[in-house]
């Protein structure tokens, strides 16, 4: 039986994934580095900004001893467009509310870093639903290990096999299988309805994986 519903944030809640995508490159463009549009969403979709940085250092040169700066250049870049873009989706705002009525336990698992889920939460007016918020600050390995989603159902107090998780990427998708969790995987956030996903917690009580 299903008791918990976990959420991943962008491109699941929040349609942040371009967001995060622009501030990255405009931080990378002071020294000269970018990152195309088949790279983005083909290798570095859904993982955290120090993840790609590593990655970029192997694979096209960049100097390690850049990180720091363009991961806060980036991170300010992405609250800039959080403060200008980020609003109330109202089929979001009806499924947390009709889920949370119904007593499942709700949390949103995010690769983002703490301040940058807190406030997206809030101004998308999401944060009132949820019983845990957990950030790539709160683990050590982040998706594609499922290290943030067995965290996330340590808070909640339910096992894998009593949550769903809902994933948008082939990181996340990967991390929510290896937690023993149910997976529900979308497309766009247009796709996370309550419609949708009281069908997908219907199919697995009635005895699909």
């Amino acid at each position: 039986m299903i008791k918990a519903i976990i959420f991943d944030m962008d491109g699941v809640l929040i349609e942040a994934k371009d967001w995060h995508y622009d501030a990255l490159n405009r931080a990378l463009a002071l020294f000269g580095f970018s990152i195309n549009r088949y790279d983005h969403l083909k290798t570095y979709d859904g993982l955290p900004t120090k993840r790609k940085l590593e990655m970029l250092s192997i694979e096209s040169g960049l100097p390690v001893e850049l990180h720091s700066f363009i991961n806060e250049m980036k991170q300010a870049y992405t609250m800039e467009l959080v403060y200008q873009c980020c609003k109330p989706r109202f089929n979001h705002e009806y499924a947390l509310s009709r889920l949370k009525a119904e007593n499942y336990k709700l949390a949103v698992a995010s690769n983002s870093i703490k301040n940058t889920v807190d406030v997206m939460m809030q101004k998308s007016m999401l944060d009132k639903y949820l019983d845990a918020v957990l950030s790539t600050d709160d683990i050590s390995r982040p998706k594609p290990h499922p290290e943030i989603y067995l965290a996330a159902m340590s808070r909640l107090g339910v096992q894998p096999a009593e949550c769903l998780i809902v994933e948008d990427n082939e990181n996340g998708i990967k991390a929510a299988i290896a937690s023993g969790g149910h997976v529900m995987a979308v497309k766009e956030v247009s796709d996370v309805t309550y419609q949708n996903i009281s069908a997908r917690v219907a199919e697995i009580e009635g005895g699909a994986r």
